[in-house]
């Protein structure tokens, strides 16, 4: 079966992120953060918790060679932090995000073919970085709609696309249903396609609205559990999402919606 984590930077909000990471540890799930260079990574290794993903870079996109060349050097000292964390996942997108989770360099416009051919070049080089290190880089699919306008090569069916474009063992899909659910929907056939092309690297879940915890919207979380199980899917379920009320609550609505 599938092994379940949670994000740190969106529950327990009251609490340093080492306690954060400490309370989530003990309530059984592995643990995601977001920017490392935000936190003390120290402090985090020795919390006994383990780590299952964080993001992957620290500046750069994958729309053109310059973007590119900052992401893959930033990515370089994030495996690092990684290899010091023990965490066996790094997460991309398709530009660097702000902490609104806005795109740093926005793109306005469909993206063009010298655009998917300069993010297939960058995906290439990260990928080939990730085998080298003994990690996987992710790439999660995200919504334009209400949490990140602008940023390109966001819908699950490019993310997929990339992934599916570069077909290397160090690039996979954070696969995030909350965001699918808001751009695309049918998500247990996504699901499906995506799992049925090896290329989930981890799946990420919120409900809709809200982006809370699973239970508190419109998205049927047991059926999605009960088609993983059904698939043999033995990978990561995560989630990224706030607490409705009482974190410790939402952990437990969490494991209890995946847990058959």
């Amino acid at each position: 079966m599938y092994t379940l984590a949670v994000c740190a930077e969106m529950v327990f909000l009251d609490l340093p992120i080492d306690e954060r990471v400490r309370r989530i540890h003990d309530a059984g799930f592995q643990v995601e953060i977001w920017d490392w260079t935000r936190h003390d990574v120290d402090a985090l290794a020795r919390t006994p918790a383990e780590f299952s993903s964080m993001t992957g870079y620290i500046r750069g996109t994958l729309t053109d060679e310059e973007g590119a060349a900052e992401l893959l050097r930033t990515a370089e000292e994030s495996v690092r932090a990684a290899e010091h964390l023990g965490c066996p996942r790094l997460n991309l997108h398709g530009t660097g995000l702000d902490g609104q989770g806005l795109p740093v360099v926005p793109v306005t416009c469909a993206a063009t073919g010298e655009m998917w051919n300069a993010a297939r070049r960058a995906l290439t080089r990260l990928a080939e970085l990730g085998e080298s290190a003994g990690v996987t880089f992710t790439l999660e699919n995200l919504n334009t709609a209400v949490d990140h306008p602008g940023v390109p090569f966001a819908t699950a069916a490019d993310t997929l696309a990339l992934v599916q474009a570069v077909d290397r063992p160090g690039l996979r899909m954070n696969l995030d249903l909350y965001h699918a659910q808001i751009g695309e929907g049918n998500l247990i056939e996504l699901v499906r396609r995506a799992h049925g092309l090896g290329l989930i690297g981890e799946i990420q879940v919120a409900d809709v609205p809200g982006r809370r915890e699973p239970g508190t919207g419109e998205i049927n979380y047991p059926a999605i559990a009960r088609a993983l199980k059904e698939l043999g899917y033995e990978g990561t379920v995560a989630m990224e999402a706030w607490a409705s009320g009482d974190s410790d609550e939402a952990l437990e609505r969490f494991r209890a919606a995946f847990t058959l």
